[in-house]
């Protein structure tokens, strides 16, 4: 593969918004298996109803053919809750979570979801280069709580109890941003104690991305949310920007916190 040559920027018009869903549904409907009520698989574009009202924070490569798409991130400010019309006035990750802890706090949000790498960027330089344009949105927007739904594959909760039951004994947010899954699909992610879990080997299991958020200082809510559509068991990820120490903010924006 050719030494990338990337740019990124927020979505400028249906041609933009177009080639995130096109990655989307290349890493969400091929490679995991998802599904949805507006996916279309003619034109393999994965979308929803949201998608108007985010904003598409999208990284192309100048050096693939046609200048793909090859990471995303969707991004929903709270201050433009009041923006989405009727059902659609609630943050995505309401239907898995209940966000009352995180909407009655007086604090700027930023909901962070659909965010995807192409398979021939993870591990690279990609993620850095998302990232830096992300903590640039939240520093222009004033941003003080990150959060967002991150996925395993998969939805057999026997083959990620290991995963779960670590993630909830070290990594669980404290009660002032402890989202909780919704009671009616709620699955605990208590299911070994601690002392019993391999913690190197449940490590490995935790997907990259929320390794990635937990190296960053980020914390899970309570419980764990199995969506069969997508074919996979949501977490709910959690960042307080003003908890991160300077180590983390270097690693995040690529510079010393002031």
């Amino acid at each position: 593969m050719p030494q990338p040559d990337f740019v990124l920027r927020l979505a400028q018009d249906e041609a933009d918004l177009i080639a995130a869903q096109r990655l989307r549904y290349d890493v969400f409907v091929d490679e995991l298996g998802g599904s949805g009520d507006l996916v279309d698989h003619d034109a393999r574009l994965e979308r929803d109803a949201f998608d108007p009202y985010f904003d598409h924070l999208i990284l192309f490569d100048r050096a693939r053919p046609g200048t793909p798409a090859v990471g995303v991130y969707r991004l929903l400010r709270g201050a433009r809750l009041s923006d989405t019309p009727g059902a659609l006035n609630r943050f995505y990750s309401e239907d898995e979570y209940d966000l009352s802890v995180l909407k009655n706090s007086g604090r700027n949000l930023l909901e962070l979801g659909r965010s995807c790498l192409h398979p021939d960027y993870r591990g690279g330089s990609a993620m850095v280069v998302l990232w830096g344009g992300l903590a640039d949105y939240v520093a222009e927007h004033k941003i003080e709580v990150l959060f967002g739904v991150a996925s395993f594959h998969g939805t057999d909760i026997d083959l990620l109890k290991a995963p779960l039951s670590l993630l909830h004994h070290r990594h669980l947010a404290p009660e002032g941003l402890r989202v909780r899954a919704q009671p009616a699909q709620f699955q605990t992610m208590n299911l070994m104690a601690e002392d019993q879990i391999d913690r190197p080997a449940a490590m490995r299991a935790v997907p990259s991305l929320i390794k990635a958020y937990l190296r960053l200082g980020g914390f899970v809510g309570e419980g764990a949310y199995i969506d069969h559509d997508f074919n996979t068991t949501d977490v709910c990820l959690i960042m307080d920007t003003e908890q991160m120490s300077a180590k983390h903010t270097a690693f995040y924006t690529g510079k010393p916190r002031p």
